[in-house]
């Protein structure tokens, strides 16, 4: 026992003193918790904190049941009218709560290559994995469809309440009204929905019809598809044989670092160098002489050189096998071919009356063109600002000759 008094007992008399201070400290310094009172009628001290709203709202009708029951909760105050305005930023399919103000097409090009393009791209056809705006008709039937403002979306309301509500990224609200009217104009320019001359307003918003809004019907999953779905769930041996059918470094949603993917990339190209080089050389060959055929020489160096600037243009313009029009029309045997001479393809007027009286795509129209668009051709739908030095211009001509005879 002396032994255990020896070790403990200091210990135990300075705590006891520590308590004791405390306990003094804080009967002196510290007020006294007020004394509630019972929950079965008013509460003064939350009444005092913030008086029982006088609407009709959520909250007061929570207080008035609890009044009721013969307690007050005193929960929360009216809401102010400049709250209520954030809150409610909803554009409706019939226009109402939009506001006044106006935008143009070409002020809003200027606007969405500052605040949207490093995201939508320049011409609204999406950059990387993020999503196209512009394109994409007559793909809602395929399997995997292109769903954008011209293709997709029913009401020009949700796309002005999208950019308005949302956009930019980052910066949400940051835009002015009449910022928000031109970048929808020229979202709905990108589709070759209006003209550029076009500007959008409070006024003429209704005006504007998307291509599919009739393209939505009522939900009745609730009665068609949940039955079928709420059905006693397979747990074990529920498909006969597993495989992998794509990797995401394929499909290009599984970030890699630098070093892998230049490695990856080099084994490609020394895979294919190795097996085929000697079919690398007929191709390079044959396109130099179909060429040859059209009365033009190519320099398969420049054009290498080419196919690498015309990775600008490739969102708009396919070329090759199967070209097909874009947001751009295909370049397949362009040289010699009228502007405006895709019988399928919608062109500026400007451009359609060039071609009709007599202009033609060659070296020197198309370089005069690379360089400056709307200055060679006023009022172009082309948004391109062309392209920097004179050797591009020249490396994308000679690339685009390899293609005269797809």
């Amino acid at each position: 026992m002396s032994k255990s008094l020896k070790l403990y007992g200091g210990s135990a008399l300075g705590m006891l003193v520590l308590f004791t201070a405390a306990y003094n400290f804080a009967d002196r310094n510290v007020a006294a918790f007020p004394e509630r009172a019972p929950l079965t009628g008013p509460d003064p001290m939350f009444e005092a904190r913030a008086p029982e709203p006088a609407n009709g709202g959520l909250i007061a009708a929570a207080n008035a049941e609890a009044g009721g029951a013969g307690m007050n909760f005193g929960l929360g105050r009216e809401a102010l009218p400049e709250e209520i305005a954030a809150w409610d930023v909803n554009i409706m399919p019939d226009g109402e709560g939009l506001p006044e103000g106006s935008g143009s097409v070409l002020d809003g090009e200027t606007l969405f290559s500052q605040n949207c393009a490093v995201c939508h791209g320049e011409f609204a056809e999406g950059a990387g994995n993020w999503p196209e705006l512009a394109g994409g008709e007559g793909t809602l039937a395929d399997e995997d469809p292109l769903k954008t403002v011209g293709s997709y979306w029913p009401y020009l309301s949700t796309v002005w309440d999208y950019v308005h509500r949302s956009m930019p990224y980052g910066a949400a609200q940051t835009l002015s009204d009449d910022e928000v009217y031109a970048i929808t104009a020229y979202i709905l320019y990108s589709n070759f929905l209006v003209e550029d001359d076009f500007v959008l307003s409070k006024d003429n918003f209704l005006e504007v019809e998307l291509p599919n809004e009739d393209g939505f019907i009522v939900d009745d999953r609730p009665e068609t598809e949940y039955p079928i779905w709420r059905t006693e769930p397979c747990m074990e041996n529920c498909k006969e044989e597993v495989e992998i059918t794509m990797r995401a470094t394929v499909l290009d949603v599984t970030p890699e670092d630098q070093a892998a993917r230049e490695a990856r990339e080099e084994m490609a190209e020394q895979g294919e160098a190795t097996e085929a080089p000697a079919e690398a050389e007929a191709v390079a060959e044959a396109a130099t002489d179909d060429a040859a055929g059209e009365g033009m020489q190519i320099d398969m160096a420049l054009a290498e050189e080419g196919e690498g600037v015309y990775r600008q243009c490739r969102a708009c313009h396919m070329v090759g096998d199967g070209a097909q029009n874009r947001v751009g029309p295909h370049l397949n045997a362009l040289f010699g071919r009228p502007l405006g001479g895709v019988d399928d393809f919608r062109y500026s007027d400007t451009m359609a009356e060039m071609g009709e009286n007599g202009t033609v795509w060659n070296e020197e129209t198309l370089a005069e063109f690379l360089v400056k668009p709307r200055d060679y051709v006023p009022g172009t739908k082309m948004s391109f600002n062309g392209l920097r030095s004179d050797e591009d211009v020249a490396a994308v001509i000679e690339y685009l000759k390899t293609h005269q005879e797809n």
